[in-house]
């Protein structure tokens, strides 16, 4: 099972309500047409207005959604890819608690558990693991990450689990036996104690001062219902005996008591002094001011303190949302519950994240907390890699899901604007607002290519290119946009080979990271634009991307600019983040430049310095010798096959008989218009059944199959096959609005077929038919 079909199994083949933003873009559209034949002035603008909003409101609908829609994938293909390296077994579960997927470090230690539940593949591990499974998934109902740490007689076992979408990801860190929190490893008696007051497991000093195994806390105690830091009786092997317990209590309802000796009734504060450095785990003691008492010394560390220090909580963490002293006082006064809380450490050189829990202990000397502190940087930055992943994806799964409406749409608005120009001369007083509309409608589906451009998914035309042709075709180009104030330098090395890229999506990329150059050089300077060939002996590993081992052409792009702030860095790819000012950049031209990037098979990476400039360098594989011979594309030329000037000539089959399958009755109606105005017979069907039936008279003669690929019931390739059998010689074109390599493999794999993406206009569509039928 790859990791695309554990993905799949594990959100259960989750799919997006589009009928909303499709009733506005349709209601939206119909306005827009009346707006344009409406002759009442007052009437027409309320219509373009109620289309603005309709399509607006549409846009907006698209927005919102691209925030979660995103997140089906993201997550788990990010799970899958940090799990591959983890050291540790790391499992992910499914909805029905299967597993589906596993790590290196699993399969050496649970063999290959793939369906199996949690419980059963690590029983062998843990005894009760039954329970410890059904606790974590309990925990993961009310919170996205919980861990537990389990004593056994080998020592302690560390689970963490994280629920992401469709399943849960596991972790298991077995410590070993003297690894922390593994009790065995401890001066001190400890044990693990449930909500219910069992005693899950002990250490072997407690067990030597209890002289056997106990079960409950009214085996081990007189009164059982002990306080931390307040004195108890023990019933320990030789006799009763007066200890302090320190009770660190866990998410889960579970305590981890540990037995301090030989005080008799000290005061908390002491308690916490004399104890806290035998304890393994960071904890702090703060009084009822809110102000630290003592610290143990993985405390110290943690928060980057050399000796025990004192004052508020404040000084030494930051980063709650609200200020840190409010949750100590509130804790305190039992305002709130006690809960955890992950904030940073203000006093360490690097950022570390710490997990707090507060717990509130009284003795004598009135209410005091107790913090117990964990290093959760490695979770912190687990988390952001997962929700960088899914906002580098959300973007691209929304596009890729709308597409196909959004270019039906895109279609049949520019192609029956293009039907109207042609009835429209340029004297008309409507010929400048179909013009307009023609525009807008372009700029519309540029849009929607720069989309699907992040997505990765838009249609590619690749072909083998020499760059120093290419860039040297460019030049002349790159020159006009930089301006008079920069100078341009290209530099190509002598032994470059070829590459195999899309070179119209490729120039667009190159001209966006030299735009960028010159607007951060307001002042003037140089852009340096280089190839080079680069041999990678082993992977290269960078901004959580792996390089694979191989030859690559890179192409950099330097500047000598303001540079980028680290912390912009990691976001410069993301859709709709821009570092310049407000109505300067939309966001999506280094988004667009990196999906383009990673549909080449290559990758894009920036390095930069505030105030000395930025680079951006590209890695694409190189295309290995013999080099395929690079034919020219020319294309046909486009000629009109009637007469008339306005309105739909008649039926002439001297242009060759079409069969037109489209379930979009606009696209439908304009294709069928389209194709008349030129001279062809069109034959029209709504659905691949109902163009079976018209087949089935074998007297009718058909040249051309004009198909969309994605309809409702059979979809176009597989009607297509079907035909064929009985009329092999009949040419087809298949349209749709996904990209050509997004559809099923082999799903055009059609004799006498090509592929025409949509949106197509009038032009597109009439050159196609004439390629076909010459």
């Amino acid at each position: 099972m790859n990791s695309d079909q554990m993905v799949s199994r594990m959100i259960g083949g989750s799919s997006w309500a589009r009928l909303q933003p499709l009733v506005l873009l349709l209601f939206g559209l119909v306005a827009l047409l009346a707006a344009i034949f409406v002759d009442h002035a007052s009437l027409s603008f309320a219509l373009w207005a109620v289309a603005g909003g309709s399509l607006s409101a549409c846009l907006l609908m698209v927005s919102a959604a691209m925030l979660t829609q995103g997140r089906l994938r993201a997550g788990l293909r990010a799970a899958l890819r940090i799990m591959e390296h983890d050291p540790a077994p790391c499992f992910c579960t499914d909805k029905t608690g299967a597993i589906v997927a596993i790590n290196a470090a699993s399969a050496r230690r649970f063999g290959e558990p793939l369906g199996q539940s949690m419980a059963r593949a690590i029983i062998g591990m843990l005894p009760n693991a039954t329970a410890v499974v059904f606790r974590t998934e309990n925990a993961l109902e009310r919170q996205s990450v919980t861990h537990e740490t389990v004593l056994t007689a080998r020592g302690a076992v560390r689970i963490t689990a994280h629920r992401v979408t469709g399943g849960i990801f596991w972790r298991i860190d077995d410590q070993g036996g003297a690894a922390p929190h593994s009790g065995d490893g401890i001066a001190l008696p400890m044990m693990v104690v449930s909500q219910s007051d069992t005693i899950l497991s002990m250490n072997s000093a407690m067990r030597a001062v209890l002289g056997r195994r106990r079960t409950a806390m009214a085996d081990v105690f007189v009164d059982p219902d002990v306080v931390a830091g307040r004195r108890a009786i023990m019933r320990g092997a030789h006799g009763e005996v007066g200890v302090v317990p320190v009770i660190v209590p866990s998410r889960d309802g579970r305590r981890e008591v540990y037995i301090v000796p030989g005080l008799a009734d000290p005061p908390a504060a002491t308690v916490a002094a004399r104890a806290f450095e035998s304890l393994p785990v960071a904890l702090l003691h703060i009084g009822s001011d809110g102000c630290l008492l003592a610290s143990n010394r993985h405390a110290q560390t943690l928060l980057g303190i050399v000796e025990p220090a004192t004052g508020p909580l404040s000084q030494f963490v930051e980063g709650l949302g609200r200020p840190v002293n409010d949750w100590v006082m509130d804790t305190l006064a039992e305002r709130i519950p006690d809960r955890s809380e992950v904030v940073r450490a203000r006093r360490r050189a690097e950022e570390v994240f710490l997990q707090i829990t507060l717990s509130r202990i009284t003795d004598a000397g009135g209410p005091s907390l107790l913090a117990v502190l964990h290093d959760a940087t490695e979770l912190k930055t687990l988390e952001q890699q997962f929700v960088q992943s899914q906002k580098m994806q959300a973007i691209g799964e929304l596009a890729g899901g709308i597409a196909h409406d959004f270019n039906n749409l895109l279609t049949a608005i520019a192609g029956h604007c293009d039907l109207l120009l042609l009835r429209h001369d340029q004297g008309d007083p409507d010929y400048g607002d179909l013009v307009q509309i023609n525009q807008n409608a372009n700029r519309a589906a540029a849009l929607v290519g720069q989309l699907l451009a992040f997505s990765r998914k838009q249609t590619l035309e690749p072909e083998i290119l020499d760059l120093r042709d290419t860039m040297g075709d460019l030049t002349h180009l790159l020159n006009r946009l930089v301006g008079e104030k920069i100078t341009l330098t290209l530099s190509h090395d002598p032994g470059l080979l070829p590459i195999r890229a899309d070179r119209r999506q490729l120039d667009q990329v190159i001209m966006n990271l030299v735009v960028n150059a010159r607007d951060a050089m307001p002042d003037g300077g140089e852009v340096r634009v280089e190839t080079r060939m680069v041999r990678l002996t082993e992977p290269l590993y960078r901004d959580r991307a792996e390089v694979p081992a191989g030859r690559y052409v890179t192409i950099r792009v330097c500047d000598q600019g303001h540079g980028i702030a680290p912390d912009k860095c990691h976001r410069i790819f993301e859709p709709f983040y821009t570092t310049k000012r407000q109505g300067e950049g939309t966001g999506l031209g280094l988004s667009m430049a990196y999906g383009i990037i990673k549909q080449t098979g290559g990758y894009i990476f920036v390095d930069s310095v505030v105030g000395v400039g930025s680079t951006f360098t590209i890695y694409c594989p190189a295309f290995d010798p013999p080099a395929q011979q690079v034919v020219p594309k020319s294309p046909a030329p486009i000629t009109a096959k009637t007469s008339g000037a306005k309105g739909d000539p008649g039926i002439d089959e001297r242009g060759g008989v079409v069969l037109l399958v489209e379930d979009e009755a606009p696209v439908r109606a304009f294709a069928a218009r389209a194709l008349r105005l030129n001279g062809y017979t069109v034959i029209e069907a709504g659905c691949a059944e109902e163009a079976l039936e018209k087949l089935a008279d074998e007297a009718l003669k058909i040249d051309l199959f004009l198909t969309d690929v994605v309809m409702p019931g059979m979809d176009g390739p597989t009607w297509v096959r079907r035909a064929l059998r009985d009329r092999p010689g009949v040419k087809v074109i298949f349209v749709s609005g996904y990209a050509e390599d997004q559809l099923e493999d082999g799903a055009i794999a059609v004799p006498n077929a090509v592929f025409l993406p949509k949106p197509f206009s009038l032009a597109d569509l009439t050159e196609t038919v004439q390629r076909q039928l010459p």
